[in-house]
């Protein structure tokens, strides 16, 4: 879990993913043949071989902030998003800001519930009502800190019980995968591209530019998705267990898996006996949504892990799950020249 550890306590917002690019790059580079950086980011690193091209993408860049203003008279930051967030989850929560001389630990901090009017307190949390609080006077902040510059949750990697949790698990998980799968397979059925896609999280740009550069046959976007199996969400509602393994999606509101996929992908669990559920997701998508749309078209699907409390700090996976992810990848590479897409 070393290097996954890694990529999750990298910084990397949405198009500003230069320090987790970095380690990515380093952790890919002696198992392929060229490694690759384009205009949007996106690290794209190529193993030359035959069969179909094949794209693996999971996407780098983790939710996060800009500093949007600056208190004269106090040195609180204001911050506008980027991707999305519930402001209940980020009252409290330590930040480092990434300013230009170093970066500066911080909190997110708002009114104690003890000066809080009556309506106040009935009234849904508002990001607008949040600030970020440097330990600092306001002159020293204004000389350190810019409007501009990066926010990012801080928060520490930590193994307990059979889970491992922390921030940007969504989605250094994927790229994690995607790394540890093309180091277990045997050998590579097909031509392949690993892609480590920049801004997914505010509009799937990233695996869009990738996908239309390599104009993939084959697509398999490596994301997170959400273990709901927790209290006060009926049966019905739970899209999948933390413990019921690698999840194969059959839909989300932005792809649907092709058929021949789905089919293959389950048809390599039960034959390796690799722990999967089948996932079906009204809201939410992955790169799926837009290398599929590559080119000609790309047969896609997406392959996730089951996350609890996503886009938090406490962000939480079962190690089993991560571990039948790699291995059912794996198996694909493996085989991907046998898949018959137009059965």
């Amino acid at each position: 879990m070393k290097l996954l550890k890694r990529l999750a306590q990298a910084t990397g917002v949405p198009g500003y993913e230069g320090p987790v690019r970095r380690v990515i790059v380093e952790a890919i580079r002696p198992h392929v043949d060229s490694v690759e950086v384009d205009a949007l980011g996106n690290v794209i690193a190529h193993k030359i071989g035959k069969g179909p091209v094949v794209a693996i993408a999971g996407h780098m860049d983790e939710i996060g902030f800009l500093v949007s203003h600056i208190e004269e008279a106090s040195g609180f930051l204001r911050i506008q998003p980027l991707g999305g967030f519930d402001p209940v989850t980020l009252v409290a929560q330590r930040v480092d800001v990434h300013a230009a001389g170093g970066d500066l630990l911080g909190c997110i901090g708002r009114k104690p519930i003890h000066i809080l009017t009556d309506d106040e307190k009935k009234k849904p949390i508002d990001l607008a009502d949040l600030f970020i609080d440097v330990g600092l006077p306001a002159e020293e902040v204004a000389s350190k800190v810019a409007v501009g510059d990066v926010v990012t949750l801080h928060q520490d990697f930590l193994a307990y019980g059979d889970v491992v949790s922390g921030k940007a698990i969504d989605d250094r998980l994927g790229v994690y995968v995607a790394i540890e799968a093309l180091k277990r397979a045997k050998k590579i059925a097909c031509d392949l591209y690993v892609v480590a896609t920049s801004q997914e999280e505010v509009g799937v740009r990233g695996a869009q530019v990738a996908g239309h550069r390599i104009a993939p046959d084959i697509s398999i976007a490596l994301d997170v998705c959400i273990a709901a199996d927790m209290p006060g969400v009926p049966e019905k509602d739970q899209v999948s267990q933390l413990r019921g393994g690698v999840a194969i999606s059959l839909k989300d509101a932005r792809s649907i898996s092709h058929p021949a996929l789905v089919r293959a992908f389950r048809a390599l669990a039960e034959k390796r006996k690799i722990s999967y559920q089948v996932t079906l997701a009204t809201r939410g998508g992955t790169d799926a949504g837009g290398l599929q749309l590559a080119g000609d078209g790309s047969a896609a699907i997406t392959l996730s892990i089951p996350t609890r409390y996503v886009h938090s700090v406490v962000e939480t996976v079962h190690v089993e799950a991560i571990d039948a992810a790699i291995a059912l990848v794996a198996a694909f590479l493996e085989t991907a020249n046998k898949v018959d897409l137009a059965g």
